[in-house]
């Protein structure tokens, strides 16, 4: 595994542990506790798109969605959204979706890859 595929895992295992926690906190309606650690999901999945995007993941606060080749369809009013309202669970929901449409993506881009490599 190459360095960025390290990355790449980390942050997933990081969503992952953040995603059981937040089943916890919207379960008992803790909007509350939810809303600081959807802002870390977000974060997260910024960090994701760009280092499955080649790029580094030190973003600024104006993120230009057309420099992404790889990314969810909608992504921009679907993180707008998310982002507006973090303590929502629809928020959580559509964060939980985008990390799973990104991490297709990954893995395509990633098979792609390989195929175009010649053999030899």
């Amino acid at each position: 595994m190459d360095n960025k595929e390290v990355e790449i895992s980390k942050i997933l295992l990081e969503w992952e542990n953040s995603k059981v926690q937040l089943d916890a906190l919207f379960h008992k309606r803790d909007n509350k506790n939810a809303k600081a650690l959807m802002e870390k999901g977000i974060k997260l999945f910024i960090q994701f798109l760009a280092r499955s995007n080649d790029l580094p993941d030190t973003l600024d606060k104006s993120i230009n969605y057309k420099q992404f080749e790889f990314k969810p369809v909608n992504v921009d009013e679907r993180l707008s959204f998310i982002i507006s309202r973090p303590a929502l669970y629809h928020s959580y929901r559509q964060l939980s979706e985008l990390m799973m449409e990104q991490e297709k993506l990954f893995v395509k881009r990633n098979i792609l890859k390989k195929a175009s490599k010649p053999k030899g």
